[in-house]
């Protein structure tokens, strides 16, 4: 089994930043990719950004101001979130994509204020 555990997150004005991090742990397994999702209240869970391997994807709402990087070696990754707007207030939660399984964090919550 694979634990994923997210933290950073808070309420923050607008034009502010915050830095996610999600610490995997529990049975190694091959990662393919590590992600970020968002979650506000009232709408489906949306695909933020990707890390698979070298390549890194953005949605493109946050293109420019969202960065996801990763450290193997300590089995975390970040999204580093500058120029935070309103609109960006939702649970963020981090996905370990393996060949047969997805794992799942249990979210952190994000709030920008105006």
């Amino acid at each position: 089994q694979v634990q994923l555990v997210e933290t950073g997150g808070g309420l923050v004005q607008a034009g502010e930043s915050l830095r996610l991090t999600c610490t995997r742990s529990g049975v190694a397994v091959r990662i393919n990719s590590m992600s970020w999702y968002r979650q506000a209240p009232g709408n489906e869970r949306e695909w933020v950004a990707t890390c698979r391997g070298g390549v890194k994807d953005y949605a493109d709402s946050v293109k420019g101001r969202f960065t996801i990087s990763r450290d193997n070696a300590k089995n975390t990754v970040f999204l580093q979130m500058n120029n935070l707007k309103p609109e960006d207030t939702a649970v963020y939660y981090c996905k370990a994509h393996t060949v047969i399984y997805d794992y799942w964090g249990q979210g952190t919550q994000v709030t920008v204020s105006s």
